[in-house]
């Protein structure tokens, strides 16, 4: 099951684009446009909440305050996004409990990003959906042919990017290097095996402090292990 995430906006517009952009990372998300028909949905159901503070009757500061004082509802993350960019407005927000707070204009990359960083630290995050896989800031998507770590792209050779996913795709399976050159070369009339240790070298450089994560068992071969 993927994450579920509301949207809370009165605008419109706002609130498809960000549906549309989180939908492509793999969640699933519910949109309201104002806080009196948020309050109306099962709240409980959802892993991370987007707020925006200036809505009609209810402001998006006094429904953080409803749902940080509900036991049921507490423990659900909020995201303040909003124009009300003050030092102030950002403290007041922060201090009723949201676990973050971004100021409009917003880029939806930096959206994306905050997103990912507060369902990790809350640990809702889920590990793999149909076509993208995710381990805390490192998120691999299929389809898409993508890797990112932390919010940045990064670029990937098509084996390495076979690699990886078949490795991350099978965590804790240990793979010889005899499996993965009949994966990931099937075409290819003589490839060695020392080809699989350089490009396995190489993609655990790309990945950074993720690069440990694929692991070495001496005479046996890699694998991923989360």
């Amino acid at each position: 099951m993927n994450n579920k995430i509301l949207v809370v906006d009165d605008e419109k517009a706002l609130c498809d684009t960000l549906k549309f952009n989180l939908e492509l990372e793999g969640y699933d998300v519910d949109t309201a446009n104002s806080a009196e028909e948020a309050m109306a949905f099962d709240l409980a159901i959802y892993d991370l909440i987007l707020l925006d503070v200036m809505m009609g009757e209810i402001s998006g500061f006094q429904m953080a305050k409803i749902l940080k004082n509900s036991p049921k509802l507490t423990s659900i993350p909020i995201i303040f996004c909003t124009a009300l960019g003050e030092e102030e407005d950002m403290l007041k927000g922060l201090n009723i409990g949201a676990d973050d707070y971004i100021s409009k204009p917003y880029s939806i990359r930096n959206v994306l990003a905050r997103v990912r960083t507060v369902l990790r630290r809350s640990g809702a995050t889920q590990y793999k959906s149909s076509e993208t896989i995710r381990h805390e800031g490192l998120i691999i998507n299929k389809e898409l042919k993508s890797c990112e770590i932390d919010g940045i792209d990064i670029k990937l050779p098509r084996k390495e990017f076979e690699i990886l996913w078949t490795f991350i795709s099978n965590p804790g399976k240990i793979f010889s290097r005899e499996e993965i050159l009949q994966k990931i070369w099937p075409d290819d009339v003589v490839v060695l095996n020392r080809v699989v240790d350089v490009n396995v070298t190489r993609l655990r450089s790309k990945l950074g402090n993720y690069g440990h994560l694929i692991i070495t068992r001496s005479g046996y071969g890699y694998g991923f292990q989360p």
